[in-house]
């Protein structure tokens, strides 16, 4: 019996190799450290720097997509419940000719 868990235990490694060098694709898996922000590196001086094709579409998209956000928020309807309740209450006392306002009393 111990000899079949000491032969399963020696294999497991080996099958776990085996097993990443067929479903493996030959590269490290991540972009290694540079020391450069973002990987690129320092333009020379009077030198542009080229955007690629998708950073506009990406900044115009997120910005324009939050300024969007932020105004549908700010002018969405009000459906609190206490604020329907409310407005019923004085719809059906408006109904009924009671009055609505308090009386200050002295």
């Amino acid at each position: 019996m111990s000899s079949i868990l000491a032969r399963s235990f020696v294999r497991a490694p080996l099958r776990s190799v085996a097993q990443l060098r067929r479903g493996g694709g030959g590269h490290e898996g991540y972009n290694l450290p540079t020391g450069y922000l973002f990987g690129e590196k320092p333009l020379a001086p009077g030198a542009k720097r080229v955007k690629g094709d998708w950073e506009g579409l990406w900044f115009y998209g997120f910005f324009g997509s939050m300024v969007f956000g932020t105004a549908i928020i700010y002018y969405k309807p009000d459906t609190n419940l206490q604020t329907w309740a409310y407005k019923e209450a004085k719809e059906r006392m408006a109904a009924r000719g009671e009055t609505i306002e308090y009386k200050k009393q002295e």
